[in-house]
């Protein structure tokens, strides 16, 4: 049973579901920070953070009456979810999101020997190279890596192509891999 603050979560949920405001605010006041930092991941702008995050409240109370535990897993995952989409949303409707097609096969990964060791780099300044990729490397990156999408979903949630998924997450490995490495150099 997970807690939540002072109250388990199907508790909460519970509460939620039957129109309990103080439920609701417990449940922003716990998750807000983090789901604000998962849309911070998609929008650079704090302003249109606080505008998405707020949309994504609104879909999240007025739709927990169809959140089924055992079905959508934790209230945190499918509180993320719902951040992400209204993200991807927001980008779409903005057309912030450029991407190149690609008609190439999809490319293997980039070898991790190419990778630098990023161990000493702080995860503040990794977080702040991943806001300042291009939207589309930013968009798919995180899609990848921190939704776990396949570029089979990613491709069909940004409709592209899954090449121009694969060669838009190794533009942003290859422009991340870059900014470690002169951030390594800087700072020894």
């Amino acid at each position: 049973m997970t807690s939540v603050g002072s109250i388990n979560e199907p508790e909460l949920i519970r509460k939620m579901q039957a129109g309990d405001r103080k439920a609701m605010r417990a449940a922003y006041d716990v998750y807000s920070g983090y789901l604000a930092a998962v849309c911070s991941r998609y929008v650079v702008t704090a302003e249109d953070a606080r505008d998405i995050l707020q949309d994504a409240f609104v879909k999240i109370f007025s739709s927990i009456t169809s959140f089924r535990p055992m079905e959508n897993a934790s209230l945190k995952s499918w509180m993320t979810r719902i951040v992400v989409n209204e993200s991807l949303k927001f980008l779409k409707r903005q057309k912030a999101c450029k991407f190149m097609e690609s008609t190439d096969t999809i490319p293997d990964d980039i070898a991790d020997e190419d990778m630098p060791d990023t161990r000493s780099v702080p995860f503040s300044v990794i977080y702040e190279m991943v806001r300042r990729l291009p939207p589309g490397c930013r968009t798919v990156f995180n899609l990848y890596v921190f939704e776990q999408k396949t570029h089979k979903e990613i491709a069909r949630a940004l409709e592209i192509s899954e090449g121009t998924s694969a060669s838009q997450y190794h533009r942003a490995r290859a422009l991340l891999a870059s900014n470690i490495k002169e951030y390594l150099k800087e700072t020894t």
